[in-house]
């Protein structure tokens, strides 16, 4: 989606814009301050108009107009691409925050257990640390708000907690069986989309982005330099599971990887003219050995990178088959305080292919196109993955690649089903791993001062009999079946899962990544082409 709003009134929408009496301003492209606007005069009365008049004075009984202009703008949308959406107000701030990358407020994260709210985390210098939170208290009431024992929701909690920046709020905390009032002064929190870039290997670092936002780049550049101080020479960016976002960051990014002024992409719609994204400048990165991880879960700007990457035979994808998403998305304010995000052109890799797969069928079907895929055995078997467009595509080494469908990785790595037995599984949907951590942790901080970072406890720490067995009880506590009947890959992935999220607790997604990835296929097989390939 690109970063560049650009409020144009939308001929598709006209007759539902003049029944909901709404009119668009336009932010032209280039400006910054929006400040230029567009006005537009009512045209010829249409019969929606006219239904819309009709059902305001005549009808029986009073309407909610609200909830028919939300409907009448999704059903509309609902015949176009799937990505087209309509985003009602109530949604618009954090949808915006997600991809802006901060928000106003406290600086913690929480759960919910039996009815508590446990704080699992304080951002190092935000606003409640500063203040003087810890992990492990719970927060008992906020404000003139009970929120312990009363079937609290993690929205309203939010909704307490998050607030503009210099603004107060008091914060009644439990702490070993105490209770501690602290006034917190919200402030800017960020939402990285970095979640961890590290040293998997002496030469070979390791960048994981779980989105597209508006600081995704310069998140980028402080990992990259990081890892450059410490001698890296090859590099692993791992895109599993990340959605997309803005295609600027795409491209920036891709422009550190890709030398001279090479095609990134290109776009073009009915109202857009074809529009060329080149790099611009000397990368930070154009010459070492690289790979990059993909799935199913891989989409939009995640296949811009992946895709430009792949065309000129800069790295290696490994993994499996992208998402498919091939459109571009520009989002529309509208007067209501709601937003319009609609597919405005399509994009194409270097070598000129769309990797958009089809919606011919209905969202519906394009919504389960992923399960389809997994029940093809496209997952576990590449030789089930379906080339849906025939057109043959070459890198700038000749070699065939296709459009129509995703990203197809140079190297497949097959989904592990084992890790998802019926035992695995109910623990994971009860959140089991990550209920009981917090709980021990809390309970036992002193066990883990002994190390000093993500990388010595990756690297050090076995997770303890004792510990398996705590967690054992906890599960048949928590009315998981199969506790005691556990296969041997079973053990291994809850040792592995347990470790990784005690790393997480201890020093966030940079040690949960750090410690999953140890024994991740994908990141092995990255790590071992990696160390076949000569630096430049």
């Amino acid at each position: 989606m690109s970063n560049r709003k650009l409020n144009v009134f939308l001929p598709l929408l006209l007759a539902v814009v003049l029944a909901l009496g709404m009119y668009l301003g336009h932010k032209m492209p280039g400006s910054n301050t929006g400040a230029q606007t567009l006005l537009f005069s009512r045209v010829d009365r249409g019969p929606l108009q006219e239904v819309m008049d009709l059902l305001k004075v005549k009808y029986v009984d009073t309407l909610k107009l609200g909830d028919l202009q939300q409907e009448a703008i999704e059903g509309l949308l609902s015949h176009l691409d799937p990505h087209s959406i309509y985003i009602p107000p109530s949604s618009l701030e954090e949808v915006n925050e997600d991809l802006d990358g901060n928000f106003q407020g406290i600086g913690v994260e929480f759960n919910i257990t039996a009815d508590t709210v446990n704080v699992i985390s304080v951002i190092a210098g935000g606003p409640s640390e500063t203040a003087g939170v810890q992990t492990g208290d719970k927060i008992i009431r906020v404000n003139d708000s009970l929120v312990a024992g009363n079937h609290i929701t993690s929205d309203k909690i939010r909704q307490l907690l998050r607030g503009p920046k210099g603004s107060k709020v008091n914060v009644a905390m439990m702490r070993n069986n105490k209770i501690l009032p602290i006034q917190i002064t919200r402030g800017i929190i960020p939402l990285y989309s970095i979640d961890a870039s590290y040293m998997a290997t002496p030469e070979i670092g390791y960048i994981k982005i779980s989105k597209f936002s508006g600081t995704t780049f310069d998140e980028f550049m402080q990992a990259m330099r990081k890892l450059e101080k410490q001698k890296m020479k090859k590099l692993v960016i791992d895109l599993r599971q990340n959605p997309g976002g803005y295609l600027d960051a795409a491209t920036r990014i891709a422009d550190e990887l890709l030398d001279d002024n090479k095609l990134i992409l290109y776009t073009k719609g009915k109202s857009y003219p074809r529009t060329d994204y080149k790099c611009e400048k000397p990368g930070l990165f154009e010459h070492g050995a690289l790979a990059i991880l993909t799935d199913e879960g891989s989409a939009s700007a995640s296949e811009i990178l992946a895709g430009a990457v792949q065309d000129w035979d800069r790295g290696t994808i490994i993994g499996r088959r992208t998402f498919g998403k091939g459109l571009v998305q520009e989002q529309f304010d509208l007067s209501n305080g709601g937003a319009l995000r609609l597919t405005v052109a399509r994009y194409y890799t270097p070598s000129g292919r769309s990797i958009q797969k089809s919606y011919a069928n209905g969202r519906e079907a394009y919504d389960e196109d992923i399960l389809n895929r997994f029940n093809h055995g496209e997952f576990v078997n590449q030789d089930s993955i379906k080339v849906l467009d025939t057109v043959k595509y070459k890198t700038a080494s000749g070699r065939v690649v296709y459009g129509g469908g995703g990203i197809t990785p140079d190297i497949f790595i097959p989904f592990d089903t084992s890790r998802f037995s019926p035992v695995l599984s109910g623990m994971y949907s009860r959140s089991a791993f990550s209920n009981f951590v917090y709980q021990y942790y809390v309970g036992h901080k002193n066990e883990f001062k002994q190390y000093k970072d993500a990388s010595q406890f990756v690297n050090q720490y076995q997770v303890p009999a004792s510990i398996m067995n705590a967690f054992k009880s906890y599960a048949e506590r928590d009315s998981i079946k199969g506790v005691n009947g556990l296969k041997p890959h079973d053990e291994v992935e809850i040792q592995n899962r347990l470790k990784a999220i005690l790393a997480r607790q201890i020093w966030s997604y940079e040690g949960y990544w750090e410690s999953l990835n140890k024994n991740d296929e994908m990141m092995k097989k990255a790590i071992d082409v990696l160390n076949k390939e000569s630096n430049d």
